[in-house]
């Protein structure tokens, strides 16, 4: 039975209703394709506390559990581990989005989610936040 890996993922829509995607940097799993930010849940931790601490993290930008809205969820078996992804919504943060982590970053209008390579447990999202937008 494979191991059930629990990451928290956001998607950080702005006031023109593009969204953030982030580039896994070299040396990553999947290195070169892009996803909504987040990261993992730690034990103990609760999806939006894991996911408060990774935009901190990796972004520079603060934001609180009251903004993040549950959208939908990924469920993807990889070769070695299941993923489970709840994905949420967030439009409102403080603080411009940064890469601290050597990734690059990208605002995408929903219509064009698709022009960017993404990790296969993230492909089925796409059309869901497309009809969410």
């Amino acid at each position: 039975m494979k191991r059930v890996i629990l990451v928290s993922a956001v998607a950080l829509i702005d006031v023109d209703g593009r969204v953030l995607l982030a580039q896994r940097p070299e040396g990553k799993s999947l290195a070169g394709l892009w996803e909504f930010p987040g990261g993992k849940v730690e034990p103990g931790e609760s999806p939006e506390a894991a996911l408060i601490r990774e935009l901190h993290e990796e972004l520079g930008i603060d934001t609180w559990q009251s903004c993040l809205a549950p959208l939908t969820f990924a469920s993807h078996a990889y070769e070695d581990f299941h993923l489970l992804m709840p994905l949420f919504a967030c439009r409102k943060w403080q603080g411009i989005p940064q890469a601290k982590e050597g990734q690059n970053l990208a605002w995408a209008r929903a219509n064009e989610l698709r022009n960017y390579p993404m990790p296969p447990a993230d492909i089925p999202l796409i059309p869901i936040l497309r009809d969410w937008l």
